[in-house]
């Protein structure tokens, strides 16, 4: 029997039974709608993830240092953690910083402020704007300088103060004045503290606050397409030199994008194995209709045989069917899923795009559904036996 003759038959038979074929269309429309909304709703957010960790640059490199011994034993310089930069050619630009927790008030009033003693190089490293004023610079060395956050200059105008260049902070029992005011600051997962609740001063001066503050962090960027093991064995080695006691703990670009993609595509995994299940039963019901269908056409069947069908022939006709309302539903499934994916995107404040993967995956195997649970109903009508058929009421 011609192929296209069939599908055009099994096209008639679906429009002929329309409200049993429509429950039909519909289990699978469902269930290839869920797979491709839960797969690209799933890509959608890793995607968004992926391309804030992008826009922060994939050059920088963030080392934690840590102590192993309990004993005092010599804190590392400023000097040599910037020598790094001279021994490292991969390393561009590098920014050590440590953190200081006292009190902070302007007048009396307690403000919530992170204290932050680093170098002028942090301002490119982690790339801070400034809205009035200019970012500490080398020859603050020792001065009681500092940059305020946005949320601090805000918590300042709530007390009346527009412009607070020059004013003084109480930091501990030490008054610092303001001479730069950063813009609002994308959070950076490289860098420890969030810069619009931070207060930055120079990091000679962290020592005046706290006996106990020394360099805990170093945030670097990189030549682009840095080799970041041999950058972080080059750095060790550097560190076993300067201090062996001290431990190293590395985040990089490139080590968070892998981990976040290994993640996306175990997740990917399970939304589609959970959006299958609403497939399968889908599926289901395919089987049911065409079960159904094998009986109310058993006469047909019968005469089908009777003028020279074989069984191979009435096999391939439910078949068809059983095809056909399973691709039918997975093009109707595909555009609904990708529609859902697109209000889920809008309402988050995702970037739509359409994956390829995601209605390929959903249709194709909506398809094989079709094929899986069609088969029984088809092989079933195969076995009628004609005179058997023609007997029926």
């Amino acid at each position: 029997m011609n192929w296209w003759l069939q599908i055009q038959e099994a096209y008639a038979n679906i429009i002929s039974s329309k409200l049993r074929s429509f429950l039909a269309v519909l289990g699978i429309l469902v269930g290839t709608g869920s797979v491709v909304a839960m797969v690209s709703g799933g890509q959608l957010a890793t995607a968004h993830a992926l391309k804030q960790f992008s826009e922060l640059g994939t050059d920088l490199l963030a080392v934690s240092v840590m102590s192993n011994s309990s004993d005092s034993t010599p804190e590392l310089s400023t000097q040599d953690v910037m020598a790094l930069q001279k021994k490292i050619p991969a390393i561009v630009n590098e920014a050590p910083y440590s953190t200081v927790y006292t009190d902070v008030s302007y007048q009396g009033e307690k403000i919530q402020a992170n204290i932050i003693g680093s170098v002028p190089e942090l301002q490119e490293v982690v790339q801070i704007t400034l809205s009035m004023g200019r970012f500490i610079s080398r020859y603050d060395n020792y001065e009681p300088y500092c940059v305020i956050g946005k949320e601090i200059a805000e918590s300042l105008r709530k007390q009346g103060i527009k412009n607070p260049l020059n004013k003084q902070l109480r930091v501990g029992s030490r008054y610092y004045t303001i001479i730069g005011v950063a813009n609002d600051w994308k959070e950076n997962a490289f860098f420890n503290n969030d810069i619009n609740k931070s207060l930055i001063i120079p990091i000679n001066t962290a020592k005046f606050i706290s006996a106990h503050a020394s360099i805990s962090n170093i945030v670097m960027k990189l030549v682009e397409y840095a080799n970041i093991d041999l950058v972080q064995q080059q750095i060790e080695k550097e560190f076993q030199r300067i201090s062996s006691d001290k431990q190293l703990f590395f985040r990089s670009a490139k080590q968070l994008i892998d981990s976040m993609t290994s993640q996306r595509n175990t997740l990917t995994l399970l939304l589609a194995l959970i959006g299958s299940i609403a497939l399968i039963v889908g599926g289901i019901g395919v089987m049911n209709i065409m079960l159904v269908s094998v009986v109310e056409r058993r006469r047909e069947i019968g005469i089908r045989k009777a003028v020279g069908a074989s069984s191979k022939d009435i096999r391939e006709l439910f078949l068809v069917e059983a095809i056909a309302l399973s691709v039918l539903g997975g093009l109707l499934g595909v555009l609904v899923g990708l529609f859902t994916s697109y209000i889920i995107a809008t309402f988050a404040g995702w970037q739509f795009e359409i994956f390829l993967l995601p209605p390929m995956v959903g249709f194709f195997v909506s398809v094989a559904v079709g094929i899986f649970f069609g088969f029984y109903p088809a092989y079933k009508a195969s076995l009628l036996d004609p005179i058997q058929t023609l007997r029926a009421d």
